[in-house]
Formats: C-alpha cells, sequence, structure tokens
C-alpha cells in the first residue's frame, strides 16, 4: 500500500485556514439570508436572483473588512515589515498569521468563485473569473514561495473599498439611488479609491 504524502505544518495551516475561509463564506452567506428579512422590509420583495446576489455581497464584504484589517494590521501594527525586526529581505519575510490569512483568502476566492460559475453570468462574466483567478493564482505563489506577501498585502487592503461598492449595490436594488446616503457612500467610496 502507498504511503501518503506528508504535509508540513505550514502546508497544514494552508489548507486549513483556506478550509476556514470556505466554511466562513457559507455561514456568512446564510447568516445574511436569516437576518436580510428582519433588517430590510423589501428583502422578501427581491426575486430569487436578487437574494442570491444580496447573500452573495454579505460574505463579500465580510471577507472585504476581514481583509483590509488583516492587512492593515500586518504591514503597519506587526512587526513583520519592521525593518529592525529581521535581517530578511522584506519581501521574503512571512509569518503564520500572514500565512492563514492569505489561506483564509483564499478560500474566500474559491467560495466566490464558485458562485459565479454555479450562477454564470448572474453574478459576473468573465472578469470577475479573471479577477479571482489571478488573486489565487498570486496568493497560491506567494504562499508556496514565502516571497512578496507584503504586496499582496497592500492589494488586499484595496479590499476596503468593497463595503462601499456593496453597499451602493444594495441601496440602488432598495431603491434609495436618490437618497442622501447613497450620495454619502459615493463621496466615501470616490475616497476609499484615492488611498
Amino acid at each position: 500500500m502507498a504511503d501518503l504524502p506528508s504535509f508540513s505544518t505550514k502546508e497544514f495551516y494552508w489548507l486549513a485556514s483556506c478550509f476556514c475561509g470556505i466554511i466562513t463564506c457559507k455561514l456568512v452567506y446564510d447568516i445574511t439570508g436569516f437576518i436580510s428579512p428582519f433588517c430590510f422590509k423589501g428583502y422578501g420583495k427581491l426575486s430569487d436572483k436578487e437574494k442570491m446576489e444580496w447573500n452573495n455581497r454579505g460574505f463579500s464584504t465580510f471577507h472585504a473588512l476581514i481583509a483590509a484589517w488583516a492587512s492593515l494590521y500586518l504591514l503597519l501594527f506587526s512587526d513583520l515589515f519592521d525593518e529592525d525586526s529581521s535581517n530578511d529581505l522584506i519581501v521574503n519575510r512571512s509569518s503564520i498569521i500572514s500565512n492563514m490569512f492569505l489561506g483564509f483568502s483564499i478560500g474566500y476566492f474559491l467560495s466566490d468563485l464558485a458562485m459565479v460559475f454555479w450562477h454564470f453570468p448572474a453574478l459576473g462574466g468573465l472578469e470577475y473569473v479573471l479577477h479571482h483567478g489571478l488573486s489565487m493564482f498570486s496568493i497560491s505563489l506567494s504562499l508556496m514561495s514565502s516571497q512578496g506577501q507584503i504586496y499582496i498585502l497592500m492589494v488586499l487592503f484595496s479590499e476596503s473599498t468593497t463595503p462601499f461598492v456593496n453597499i451602493r449595490w444594495y441601496l440602488d436594488v432598495a431603491g434609495r439611488k436618490s437618497s442622501t446616503i447613497y450620495i454619502y457612500n459615493g463621496i466615501a467610496l470616490f475616497f476609499g479609491w484615492q488611498t
């Protein structure tokens, strides 16, 4: 009988965090569908396609918030990329926390990509497939080589604008496109893209 390949602790953390990302997306999708009728009166009037996209944007927003906070912490507040913390070049630095966060993000991208394929093209066309594919490819390369994580984290910090994009869609579907909050959200989105 052939021996099973052995995984290092590092690879185990990658797989576990990726699986955790997938499970989290499923839970947030279900929780969004459960609480939305209580928080938004018009949720019950949405079509099945709109409800599915509404719930999908729920876990998109959740990942974006986690990605923004984790990236901000790892880039600015942890000592991972501090000049004096290591003799390694900054581009060669990684940690268990950064590896697990990137694995979690791969889980998110896999989940969202599965939703895009399952409901193609309702949740996005080939541009979403390309975006998610390139994101997973670059994160995977960074994980396997333990290089370039500082750049991946900078890009993942740009996910901080995703909640504003999703709120814009929520308000549009809710018929609140002419509301003040829609305008304020647009201004916040504009300034988010300027950073």
